[in-house]
């Protein structure tokens, strides 16, 4: 049953309804197809642009923290989650994953050309640039792709939009993702709006992903959550994972 709360004042009840929310959570999140894709091993581990450019101190978006155009307590806030709680959780995540034999894929921000010429409008735009072979394209060493892992170089936000992954994805029976990654108000939820369009059953974990106030990280849960994805944290994906293929 849909939760009600009862109306401010003067204000239109249905106003703090949620008319669609039950829909949402019997047809996206909470699907029997989502335990079954794990069960088949149809279920990958999607991080999303973990590397110097935009997840690393002195590098990239960040090589002057006074031109970044975050204020300092906002890069506080954003390292000290990477380090203290998402690195951690992707990693905890990926050895999972990679226990389970099920498939593990990294998406990167990297040109095709030096110059970057091939970027996306956007990614000029905000001069965003990370060409091959640059510190800024290289993957944080916690959470580095091992062996033949995928790795998907993109120049927008959306890496459905700009890449092949949906092809791939499709190539290797793919039907769910758990997502991780930054940043989560842009990559990350345009990547789980997209994934969940094309059918993909996803799985955004909360404690997984960061973004440069605790403000935009809590709306865009809340925006995702029973709409575009189930949201669970790193320990009940964990426990899934072991319970679902002990």
């Amino acid at each position: 049953m849909t939760k009600k709360h009862p109306p401010v004042q003067g204000q239109d009840p249905y106003l703090n309804v949620d008319p669609l929310a039950e829909s949402y959570r019997e047809g996206i999140t909470e699907s029997v197809a989502i335990t079954r894709s794990l069960e088949h091993h149809n279920t990958a581990l999607l991080c999303i642009d973990m590397q110097y450019l935009d997840a690393a101190p002195g590098y990239g978006v960040f090589k002057d923290a006074e031109a970044a155009g975050v204020p300092p307590e906002a890069q506080q806030y954003y390292f000290d989650r990477l380090q203290k709680h998402v690195l951690p959780n992707v990693r905890r995540l990926q050895d999972g994953f990679r226990a389970h034999r099920l498939e593990v894929i990294h998406t990167r921000i990297q040109s095709l050309t030096m110059d970057g010429r091939d970027r996306g409008p956007g990614h000029k735009r905000l001069n965003l640039h990370a060409a091959p072979g640059s510190k800024e394209a290289e993957f944080l060493p916690e959470i580095a792709p091992k062996g033949d892992e995928i790795v998907i170089n993109k120049t927008a936000s959306g890496v459905f939009n700009a890449t092949n992954l949906e092809y791939v994805l499709r190539n290797m029976g793919i039907t769910g993702l758990f997502v991780v990654g930054v940043y989560s108000n842009e990559c990350v939820s345009t990547a789980v709006r997209d994934a969940c369009d094309l059918g993909f059953y996803v799985t955004l974990i909360s404690d997984a992903t960061a973004t440069v106030t605790p403000e935009l990280q809590n709306a865009t849960i809340t925006t995702m959550k029973d709409r575009y994805a189930r949201v669970l944290t790193t320990q009940e994906a964990v426990r899934e994972l072991d319970g679902t293929l002990a």
